[in-house]
């Protein structure tokens, strides 16, 4: 079994990313760790590996993004200083180059088998959609302090700045639409476009490697199901976003299918 990884192979054509669901990190690393569990688990996202699950197809990560953050391009995957990672303080020292090596090892191990997976489900169905799932904070200054200005932090911000966004117009604007009737803890979601973040690099990775055949959301659910301070979940609200999610795909599809039609119909159209 893959330790680092779990790649869940399934029909449709979704794939589910949980890229910063993971909290391991390797035993011979610890020793190197400044950083509590406690504190790596804040900037985590924890359940985006339950709520991957509203697809078949699916990819979570296991290890914590302290370790090798498989969001950020190759060189910049190890926070090497606290401006890499909020201001904080990662490692006590150095961890040895032998050990980087072998993190780095299994950052390649990981985009091989996202490629891959990739490119064997747009040869078999065309048209990929990607639900790129993450989580964010937005009481920033402190346990006891207010929570980060609203306007400013979506309950969902779903990014779209890598993909062609005229061409994926129906996807997007479909999703959006969906979400936002959905309720968590009784309010209706705020889901807004490219507010706090436009997607990270595995959605400018897929956009660069199939721009015409895969279509990745970058959702970045603000942590209104937990508190961000403690780590402790709210079940019934990390339930309520599975659902509202869940809810989207058979939109998702539909928009797809009519995208897909649209770019078959193109070749006879011009003859």
């Amino acid at each position: 079994m893959n330790d680092v990884f779990t790649v869940t192979p399934g029909a449709e054509p979704f794939i589910a990313l949980a890229m910063h669901d993971g909290h391991d990190v390797r035993d011979e690393l610890m020793p190197f760790m400044a950083l509590t569990d406690a504190e790596r688990l804040r900037e985590e996202d924890p359940h985006t590996a339950v709520w991957s699950t509203v697809v078949p197809t699916r990819v979570v990560v296991h290890r914590s993004r302290f370790e090798v953050d498989m969001n950020r391009e190759r060189d910049k995957a190890i926070y090497h200083t606290p401006a890499d990672a909020w201001g904080l303080n990662v490692w006590r020292e150095p961890p040895p180059r032998a050990m980087i090596d072998r993190t780095m090892a299994e950052y390649d191990e990981f985009y091989g088998a996202v490629g891959k997976l990739l490119d064997e489900k747009i040869d078999e169905l065309g048209l990929v959609i990607v639900l790129d799932i993450h989580t964010y904070n937005h009481r920033r200054g402190g346990p006891d302090a207010p929570f980060d200005d609203p306007v400013a932090n979506p309950d969902v911000n779903v990014g779209t700045g890598a993909l062609d966004r005229d061409y994926f117009a129906p996807i997007v604007d479909r999703f959006i639409r969906d979400m936002s009737v959905e309720k968590v803890g009784g309010k209706v979601l705020d889901v807004r476009e490219n507010v706090r973040f436009r997607g990270g690099h595995m959605t400018r990775w897929l956009c660069a490697r199939r721009p015409r055949n895969v279509c990745p959301l970058a959702l970045e659910f603000k942590k209104i199901f937990m508190n961000e301070w403690t780590g402790v979940p709210d079940p019934a609200a990390v339930e309520q976003i599975r659902v509202a999610l869940s809810r989207t795909i058979p939109g998702l599809i539909e928009e797809r299918n009519r995208l897909a039609e649209k770019a078959a119909d193109a070749p006879r159209r011009r003859r």
